[in-house]
């Protein structure tokens, strides 16, 4: 945890170790929170295998396919709420926002297990996350998002970006739909292609990394996708 507080600009006594920290913002130590952070420190990106269960999966998949049969999806755009524009040639997915008065069971589960993070980075961390957003995300087959960041001009906010994956457990590289996030290595750039397998969930810095959707191949790619932010 030293070395993330120490990247964000936070200054501590030196006495005070993760241990002690972790006790007095109240919090149990959870390892897996605890990598997600050293993960971000040393890399800028995390990748979670099994954030949620194979079950959990499964009810969150099918509740993103009953809203898309339901025509509850619209064309996905670019630019904030207050410039959106559609390009196809820049994006081509379907998504539903996550409204929080009116979530189910589903959208319950996924956003109270986002919620145990946020509130564990901002009692270890000092993060200042104070807002989240998601949407449920459908890419159908010869769709993808070009090279980008998710941040805009006008509005900063935006920390931390999470993609949870949906698909089923038979989708494979001959489906493509990879997240490739390109790393900033001294003077060069490294590509790391991440496949959306399913309950795999990728969390990355959203204004320092550029990345983008692969174009899907077979099948439809399913997402949960959002943004940590600070107020």
């Amino acid at each position: 945890m030293n070395a993330f507080l120490n990247y964000l600009g936070a200054t501590f006594q030196t006495e005070m170790t993760p241990d002690v920290l972790t006790e007095q913002a109240g919090l149990r130590e959870e390892p897996l929170f605890e990598r997600i952070i050293e993960d971000l420190s040393v890399q800028r990106y995390s990748i979670v295998e099994n954030f949620f269960n194979p079950d959990e999966v499964a009810l969150l998949r099918s509740t993103l396919l009953a809203r898309y049969e339901e025509d509850q999806f619209r064309k996905s755009a670019i630019g904030d709420h207050f410039n959106e524009l559609i390009r196809s040639g820049i994006r081509g997915d379907f998504i539903h926002w996550i409204q929080e008065s009116e979530t189910g069971p589903a959208e319950r589960l996924f956003l109270s297990r986002i919620q145990e993070l946020i509130t564990y980075l901002n009692r270890t961390c000092f993060m200042g996350i104070a807002e989240r957003e998601f949407h449920y995300a459908v890419y159908p087959k010869g769709t993808f998002y070009v090279r980008h960041l998710d941040t805009f001009r006008n509005d900063d906010r935006r920390k931390l970006s999470v993609v949870c994956y949906l698909n089923d457990e038979h989708w494979n590289s001959e489906n493509g739909g990879e997240l490739t996030l390109y790393l900033p290595k001294d003077e060069r750039e490294e590509v790391l292609d991440i496949l959306p397998m399913p309950g795999r969930m990728v969390i990355f810095e959203s204004q320092v990394l550029e990345h983008e959707v692969k174009p899907v191949k077979l099948g439809e790619r399913l997402s949960i996708t959002g943004w940590l932010k600070t107020r």
